[in-house]
């Protein structure tokens, strides 16, 4: 674990490895990890744009618990996004097949499940309050 931390804010040493890549492909990488980090971004302004605007809910503190859920979300992402862009780099210059990732999928479940529930809490509120 501290090996793939380290890699993430030493770029000698992630330079040392295989050879120089055509930086095309390293720039194109940059893109995709900066595009991460945005979604984290808007992940954690929704968290708090749910806990600053959004009115009390019809399940007690399901406001604050959807704004933690976004938060941590956004957090999460953004460090998924430096970790994959680290091994991703590395394998660029190993010549080695890209690593694979679950994270995508997972993420795009996670934000449809939230989508749902966030519509059934909108349904509720509607028909408690017409």
């Amino acid at each position: 674990m501290y090996e793939a931390v380290r890699r993430w804010f030493d770029p000698r040493e992630l330079r040392e490895v295989g050879e120089t890549p055509d930086y095309r492909f390293s720039l194109a990488n940059e893109r995709t990890f900066l595009a991460w980090l945005r979604t984290g971004l808007a992940l954690i302004a929704g968290g708090l744009a749910v806990a600053q605007f959004l009115p009390p809910m019809p399940v007690p503190h399901l406001r604050e618990a959807l704004a933690i859920a976004l938060l941590l979300l956004g957090g999460t992402v953004a460090v998924r996004a430096v970790d994959h862009w680290a091994r991703t780099e590395r394998a660029i210059r190993l010549g080695d097949e890209l690593p694979a990732s679950r994270f995508p999928a997972v993420l795009a479940l996670l934000v449809g499940l939230g989508a749902v529930l966030l519509m059934v809490a909108v349904v509720v509120q509607g028909v408690r309050n017409p």
